[in-house]
């Protein structure tokens, strides 16, 4: 048996240390671009300890480590080894939930809670969690943090990096530690908690916020293997509205405005196809409201709260029906053949096996990155073009468009579906996702989650913080073992 093998299988049992030839192809690839690479070996983790000595025994063998918290196919490329050699390091068989604290609002997780476990958790505790579009059922609720997924309800984000606070993390080299106000104490959760310490302050310990290296970072600094996270008080009432528009630009400012008066809960802003694709139950469905759609939709939801929720939705409704009408939209509980209802139950669904993009033609590739949403406009007549001369189909294109931060800046996503089994589809959707991100880099794009070709096109924008992101890199994983290759860092 290989030497590597027997010293892992010491750490974690032999039994979750794979090396079949099936699971090795499983882990080699995911939907991306991503140029497919086996892993050497695959081992499934139950405990931080096991984490840090994994890590510590990468270290003295120089074997490089991936890790992976979600099951399913993926999509960013991430989760692929870059390099030779390299073992998956599976955090999603860590699956509890340390704690629920309805007072403070924070809930303690491990890497491998998905969504629907932990909103399952938090609905005995009347809480709930902020979402991103539609996850799949087998995503990571910290994976989705650290990766700085939008949230749906940006006018409660305070920072890109909220609703993540403190976590524990074992750096590259091997030391472990806990970060944010959890650095402050033992390095046992209970103990903090038995004295009234309940993990909520992301920032420090003492004056450097750690948090901000594990974020964006993709596992190429070190594994998290609990994360605090800020929850809400659960309302009962919940409501989906429907602003459609012939052009995105007739939306804009009914969006600042609705944002800057802080009505709501959940604001997007979607095109016909990406509208289609993520409410649709089957392809005969997706084309029927392809056709009757508007070109563009802002979902605006309404909430309650805990006081008075049928009386503040009803208010704010009312309120953001009022400034729809005053830039000439309407607001409305449902459009032709499809109700508020549904769209809500779609955004915030969680039981798809897979990506809710992969529904219109089994393959696909996102470009997103962050900016101003009065500026988008140029970015999607730069797709456009860019399409019609590689000759993709304008209407394959799914946009979708979500606040971050209060609304200080937006997640714009493009969505180019792809026949994955023709050779030709693929090639012209590779080319066009190159040329596309290229060409957005240089408009002003800001990859705030430079995954794959993004990390290079956003980093040759300041040799600066390159040079102190490799410093960091350096510092935090000396050998370079973590995530080998991602975001082109390599210590020094």
């Amino acid at each position: 048996m290989d030497g590597l093998v027997e010293r892992l299988a010491a750490i974690v049992g032999r039994e979750n240390v794979a090396d079949d030839a099936s699971t090795l192809e499983r882990y080699s690839k995911d939907g991306s671009f991503a140029v497919p690479m086996k892993p050497r070996l695959v081992v499934k983790v139950k405990s931080a300890d096991e984490v840090q000595n994994i890590v510590r025994l990468a270290n003295e063998t120089g074997t490089p480590l991936v890790p992976v918290s979600s099951t399913g196919p993926g999509q960013r490329g991430d989760a692929v080894p870059s390099v030779p050699e390299a073992v998956v390091v599976d955090l999603s068989g860590m699956k509890r939930i340390l704690s629920v604290n309805r007072q403070q609002r924070i809930a303690v997780v491990e890497p491998g809670v998905t969504y629907g476990e932990l909103n399952a958790a938090l609905a005995k505790e009347g809480l709930e969690f902020s979402m991103p579009l539609a996850p799949k059922a087998g995503k990571s609720v910290v994976a989705s943090v650290l990766d700085m997924e939008p949230r749906l309800n940006a006018l409660h984000q305070w920072n890109f990096i909220d609703p993540l606070r403190c976590t524990e993390v074992v750096w590259g080299d091997g030391n472990r530690m806990y970060t944010g106000e959890a650095g402050g104490g033992p390095l046992d959760i209970g103990k903090q908690q038995e004295s009234e310490r309940w993990q909520v302050s992301g920032t420090g310990p003492m004056m450097l916020d750690f948090y901000r290296l594990l974020t964006g970072s993709q596992g190429s600094m070190g594994i998290v293997t609990w994360a605090s996270l800020k929850c809400e008080t659960a309302s009962p009432v919940h409501a989906m509205h429907l602003a459609p528009a012939a052009k995105f630009e007739d939306l804009i400012d009914f969006v600042y405005r609705v944002i800057r008066l802080r009505l709501g809960s959940e604001m997007l802003i979607v095109n016909r196809a990406a509208l289609a694709t993520l409410v649709a139950d089957d392809t005969a469905e997706m084309a029927t409201l392809a056709a009757d759609m508007p070109a563009w939709v802002a979902l605006v939801g309404v909430s309650g709260q805990s006081l008075l929720p049928e009386q503040r939705a009803k208010a704010h409704t009312l309120d953001i029906s009022e400034i729809a009408q005053q830039f000439g939209l309407k607001l409305q509980p449902s459009l032709p053949g499809l109700s508020g209802e549904k769209v809500y139950s779609k955004v915030t669904g969680t039981g798809e096996a897979s990506s809710w993009k992969k529904k219109a033609k089994g393959s696909f590739a996102e470009i997103f990155f962050t900016t101003t949403l009065d500026r988008f406009p140029e970015f999607n007549a730069k797709m456009n073009e860019l399409a019609s001369e590689a000759g993709y189909p304008l209407s394959d294109i799914g946009v979708y468009v979500n606040p971050q931060n209060m609304g200080t800046s937006y997640h714009c996503e493009f969505i180019l579906s792809y026949d994955g089994a023709c050779a030709a589809e693929t090639a012209r959707a590779k080319k066009l996702f190159v040329q596309a991100s290229e060409a957005f880099a240089g408009m002003g794009a800001y990859y705030l989650r430079p995954h794959g070709i993004w990390s290079r096109l956003q980093l040759n924008k300041d040799a600066q913080s390159t040079m102190i992101l490799q410093r960091m890199k350096g510092i935090f994983d000396p050998n370079n073992i973590m995530n080998t290759g991602k975001l082109g860092l390599q210590g020094e």
